[in-house]
């Protein structure tokens, strides 16, 4: 009769999955990292529309009404004006075009509420394209 041999009984063998995953998370951050993506929006074809023929191709620049607020007075295009005077310019213009641009500098040693008058009166005359501006004098 023949014997067997016995062979002893080892544990199961188990697979350690920490070291696969560290191996895995350093892969793909090295792969993040060198990856130079092509940027597809440069690559693109763009058909810009042809210009419309019909507008005028020598428009002027529109005027700037200049408004200086100052402390002994303001100005209209560097002209001296009382309030009255400026609320007379201002719906001159007001009627000519509502849309006009206002640059409204103001002096650092003027009154606010000079600022609010010339304010006040651009709202009185429907104008709201304002640019208020501070100078230095």
């Amino acid at each position: 009769m023949a014997r067997k041999r016995q062979r002893p009984e080892a544990a199961p063998a188990e697979l350690e999955m920490t070291p696969m995953i560290d191996v895995v998370f350093q892969l793909l951050v090295y792969f993040i990292v060198t990856i130079k993506p092509i940027d597809v929006i440069t690559n693109l074809d763009v058909f810009r529309p042809a210009p419309d023929k019909n507008t005028p191709q020598d428009q002027k620049p529109p005027n700037l009404v200049r408004i200086g607020v100052y402390q002994d007075g303001y100005t209209v295009n560097d002209i001296p004006a009382s309030p009255e005077l400026l609320d007379q310019a201002l719906g001159k213009v007001a009627s000519i075009d509502a849309g006009q641009t206002i640059m409204i500098t103001v002096s650092a040693v003027s009154e606010h509420g000079m600022l609010v008058k010339a304010l006040d009166l651009c709202a009185k005359n429907g104008l709201k394209s304002l640019s208020v501006v501070s100078a230095s004098n």
